[in-house]
């Protein structure tokens, strides 16, 4: 039997679906427009960046950080390295693991994009909310992430 929503949830499911069809766009514009790469090229970036093994991840490793396909990271991964920010290396370890590093001009291209990307999410999310509400977006935001990862898990086993 179909558990419909209730008038609240249904409300606050409308509210969420807005912000996933509409913040993904608003960031994409601006890091288009000021920085002509794409969101998903600069969180491929970041997360190199973040990295604790000097701004390099197995491919792998970098599509799990992203929710990407290897495929479709491939093909950005192909992208940014044409661009000179990454370059791809067979790793030591294993002959069958890639391995992806963030280049000086990759890291200087995150660097400069950081402060317009920074100051569209506070724009766009933060600016209006106190901290009480940054706490409970970030409450939510994590149940609802953890029961994707949950699900996900579930359905490759």
């Amino acid at each position: 039997m179909t558990r419909w929503l209730e008038d609240e949830e249904l409300r606050a499911w409308l509210k969420l679906a807005g912000v996933m069809l509409k913040l993904a766009p608003a960031l994409d514009s601006q890091l288009q427009r000021d920085n002509d790469l794409t969101h998903f090229d600069y969180l491929c970036l970041a997360m190199l960046s973040e990295s604790d093994d000097e701004r390099t991840l197995p491919m792998s490793e970098l599509a799990g950080r992203t929710n990407a396909s290897l495929s479709r990271l491939s093909h950005v991964v192909s992208k940014l390295e044409r661009r000179g920010w990454v370059q791809r290396c067979p790793s030591p370890r294993s002959r069958r693991v890639t391995l992806v590093r963030l280049t000086e001009d990759g890291w200087q291209v995150l660097v400069k994009a950081a402060p317009g990307h920074v100051e569209t999410v506070r724009e766009l999310v933060f600016d209006e909310l106190g901290p009480e509400d940054v706490a409970a977006l970030e409450r939510i935001a994590g149940h609802i992430v953890e029961r994707i990862e949950e699900s996900r898990l579930r359905s490759t086993c």
